[in-house]
């Protein structure tokens, strides 16, 4: 696939968040997204959204951070014929410009990112993830409506001080039919013997966790490998997998019995695509991460969701569960599941106006004549 760019614009937009969402690491009421456009001269332009955070406490990138690594760094080379692969790191601005070409020439191609990426599905299951609440009667009462919206599937965050209790209460309250995983993102110690006793008790049977997520520190492989030995499901692993080849030490430790994967964090499609390979080989599970996207990356996490190692819920929910207003039209679930998108490319692109209105910054750099 050959696409000829003529440029490429950046936009950061800001956009409140549809209610606060709490972690371990971050309370969150509002997203800024960074928005790549890959402008083609002969052919339909390609879009990408940057899933970097606001503040560095999920991965090292953040949004102001990937905004100059594209404008400075990997914008100039890609636009000059050299490969952003010079830069090191930077996985989620790359992976952002990369989407945007890939975008560019399935449209130009008249082929949808599915076809693109082999999916057979063109539904896959909803999952609502859900962060720390005030009080445990408030995660319930939260998890409960969502339950009777028709989706079936749970990720609740937990945290020291914050995880047996509230997941069993949110258990008895949803039913045995409801999956549910459990993401500490990295907020406990492998060396903590309470911690790791609190983690265990986690995967006992009568709570049902599906997988606990990233329970330790993304660098602590060995101390995730312990851990594998010591609980009866699988220890899935999110910030501790940047590449394939992150992965493949991860199995030879036998760190990893999941995979959340996120196309961002990873660098970009090829690289996601290689990994879930290496998964649906060695007959590892994945479930599609979300990074609170808006319609652009939610579009990508579909087609993502629909390959076949994916068999874990994935974070997926309808437009509504982030933002009061989407850069996109907006997407919805019918009885618990979303739609594929089918058309050219992403199969969805933003309004114009939206997206003018909630612009902040905004620049575009052109191929050196």
């Amino acid at each position: 696939m050959q696409v000829l760019l003529e440029g490429v614009e950046l936009r950061l937009v800001r956009l409140p968040l549809a209610g606060a969402f709490r972690t371990a690491r971050a309370n969150r009421t509002h997203r800024d997204v960074l928005v790549v456009q890959a402008l083609v001269a002969d052919g339909p332009s390609g879009w990408a959204e940057c899933v970097a955070e606001n503040d560095p406490t999920y991965w090292p990138e953040y949004t102001a951070g990937a905004f100059r690594a594209l404008h400075y760094h990997l914008v100039p080379r890609v636009l000059a014929g050299r490969s952003m692969h010079e830069v090191r790191g930077h996985h989620m601005a790359k992976a952002a410009l990369e989407g945007a070409a890939l975008d560019a020439g399935l449209r130009s191609e008249g082929r949808s990112l599915g076809d693109f990426l082999g999916v057979e599905r063109h539904q896959v299951s909803t999952g609502i993830a859900l962060g720390m609440a005030q009080s445990v009667e408030n995660l319930v009462t939260v998890a409960t409506g969502w339950v009777q919206q028709g989706h079936r599937a749970l990720k609740l965050k937990v945290a020291p001080g914050w995880d047996v209790e509230p997941v069993r209460a949110v258990r008895a309250a949803v039913g045995d039919d409801v999956a549910i995983v459990v993401d500490a993102n990295g907020s406990y110690d492998s060396d903590d013997r309470a911690h790791v006793n609190a983690l265990a008790r986690l995967s006992d049977e009568t709570i049902g966790v599906l997988a606990i997520e990233q329970p330790f520190d993304p660098e602590d492989l060995l101390g995730h490998a312990r851990l594998a030995r010591h609980v009866d499901v699988p220890v899935c692993l999110d910030e501790s997998i940047g590449s394939v080849r992150d992965l493949e030490t991860a199995l030879a430790l036998g760190a990893c019995g999941a995979v959340n994967l996120k196309v961002g964090r990873v660098g970009g499609l090829v690289e996601a695509r290689r990994i879930h390979d290496l998964c649906l080989k060695e007959g590892i599970p994945v479930r599609c991460g979300g990074m609170l996207e808006t319609g652009l990356g939610r579009a990508v996490n579909l087609a993502v969701a629909a390959l076949p190692a994916c068999t874990l819920p994935p974070d997926l929910g309808p437009s509504a569960r982030y933002y009061a207003r989407d850069i996109t039209p907006a997407f919805v679930d019918r009885d618990g599941t979303m739609s594929v998108p089918i058309g050219p490319g992403l199969g969805i692109e933003p309004i114009k106006e939206v997206l003018d209105e909630v612009t902040v910054n905004q620049i575009i750099l052109r191929t050196p004549r």
